[in-house]
């Protein structure tokens, strides 16, 4: 179970991901967490950054749908303007809506990634699909005990990641490192 946590890549931000990373590492369908991971949970709207990622990432072949395990409501605003394929109250870990997004969009495990901030909820989705999994840190953490629980559990994990890629991803990875959940 312990590997169901530990990504593929961790990245600074989503807007680090370029599709030229996306293309090298054979992903040409990209399934996304909006909450932390494109925008806080504040932000109703994707910012003119979001929407020109989207679009790059749509002139370079790669499809791209959202999962998250919101609401409604805040999914279908946050898509109103991208268009995207999405779904709301996805259940992650499960991966019931993930299977669908990539029927929609035509694609499969061999091509698909996972993106999001969560290990406990994005990344374990992704590998118990079998997809390879990219997590970011978020953007603004919520402080609540629930929260704090789930980043501490995150911290074995990450520190597995750091030992696996040699100790260069220690300074993206630093968020779970400091251990700020137990503020």
């Amino acid at each position: 179970m312990a590997d169901l946590l530990i990504p593929d890549y961790i990245f600074s931000s989503y807007k680090d991901i370029t599709p030229e990373f996306l293309i090298q590492a054979g992903v040409s369908a990209l399934l996304i967490d909006i909450d932390n991971t494109l925008a806080p949970y504040e932000q109703d709207e994707p910012d003119e950054q979001t929407i020109s990622w989207f679009s790059s990432l749509e002139e370079n072949g790669i499809c791209a749908a959202l999962i998250s395990n919101n609401e409604q409501k805040r999914v279908e605003l946050f898509n109103k303007d991208l268009g995207l394929i999405a779904f709301y109250k996805s259940g992650k870990p499960f991966s019931k809506n993930l299977r669908k997004a990539m029927a929609k969009m035509g694609s499969d495990i061999s091509n698909t990634a996972m993106l999001g901030d969560q290990l406990l909820t994005d990344a374990a989705a992704g590998k118990l699909l079998g997809l390879k999994t990219i997590i970011v840190p978020p953007i603004k953490d919520k402080t609540n005990w629930f929260f704090r629980t789930k980043r501490a559990l995150e911290v074995p994990s990450i520190k597995k990641y750091v030992k696996k890629t040699g100790g260069s991803s220690k300074e993206i990875c630093a968020f779970w490192l400091e251990r700020r959940f137990s503020k």
